[in-house]
């Protein structure tokens, strides 16, 4: 790789977590957000704050993008079009829509940068970790650059095909997520109702074969049934359902068990929890098993 320099936009929970990481790997990270808070803290984590996209593509060949929106990213390709270099790599990881990263490609091709579709498998916690999987896409050759960079802040990376098939892979694992984590709640509120320690629920079963990924992380927050320091807050992911959703009926492909886990993020949206964890899908199952927890300073006890 040419430069130790790597650009980072977007120092939210995922990007500020990669940062961290490419600091600890020996990388320079140029860091961008739009909020000033989060340019501090990523001073204090060691890395290099400017005040726009356009100073980090003028310092770095490799730009990390982590974004939350639509808008964010198309305005972003827009700005960075103005600065990008021939050959200049924008490695995105954002879950948005495909046709959304394909009109970016296309504004930053026009300056012959290339934007590579490197969308990523984990929560916050295991970005914080080096936990994370990317599922690259795009050039091929790009794709090889970018390796050293990819090494710096995941666990482990695939090159899965051409431009959009890393959407198409994330789109895949946050359906499971999205039911796996529902199957977590529905199981635990069953046990606590039951009578038995949620806290051994969470030892044996994480250690049975009825276990997954989503139980292992999450069901532990459930027995706490505290949501308030999220990995992924459930207003981010209802984007998230939208997308998969959308881009399933687009390709007559039916999802009913992702179409029934649904409507639980939406009625956890309804009880004022945007904010919190998605693990927070629990306190609907108990609500709905008349079963409900009282939150108390960040914690919750039973009625």
């Amino acid at each position: 790789m040419e430069s130790k320099a790597v650009g980072m936009i977007g120092l939210g929970i995922m990007g500020s977590a990669m940062s961290s990481n490419l600091i600890k790997a020996g990388f320079e990270v140029v860091g961008y957000d739009v909020l000033p808070q989060r340019r501090k803290d990523h001073t204090k984590a060691g890395g290099t704050a400017v005040r726009s996209c356009r100073e980090v593509a003028r310092r770095s060949d490799i730009i990390v993008t982590s974004l939350p929106s639509s808008e964010a990213l198309l305005n972003i390709a827009a700005e960075l079009a103005g600065s990008a270099r021939a050959n200049q790599i924008v490695i995105e990881t954002s879950t948005l829509p495909i046709p959304v990263k394909e009109e970016a490609r296309k504004r930053l091709a026009a300056r012959h940068a290339i934007l590579l579709d490197c969308t990523l498998s984990g929560t916050g916690a295991q970005a914080r970790a080096k936990d994370l999987v990317v599922y690259a896409s795009g050039d091929r050759k790009a794709c090889g650059r970018i390796a050293p960079v990819l090494d710096g802040f995941a666990r482990a990376h695939y090159y899965v095909g051409p431009f959009g098939a890393g959407l198409r892979m994330k789109f895949i694992a946050n359906l499971l997520v999205a039911i796996h984590n529902v199957a977590a709640a529905e199981a635990m509120v069953l046990a606590m109702k039951s009578g038995l320690d949620p806290a051994m629920v969470v030892k044996v079963i994480g250690d049975g074969a009825g276990s997954s990924r989503m139980f292992q992380m999450r069901a532990p927050m459930m027995v706490k049934g505290d949501y308030s320091d999220a990995t992924m807050k459930v207003g981010i992911w209802q984007k998230d359902m939208t997308i998969i959703g959308d881009f399933a009926r687009k390709i007559d492909c039916p999802t009913p068990l992702f179409s029934a886990s649904a409507s639980f993020y939406t009625a956890t949206m309804a009880m004022g929890r945007q904010e919190e964890d998605t693990a927070a899908v629990c306190a609907v199952l108990e609500q709905m098993a008349n079963s409900p927890r009282v939150r108390t300073r960040g914690q919750s006890r039973r009625r």
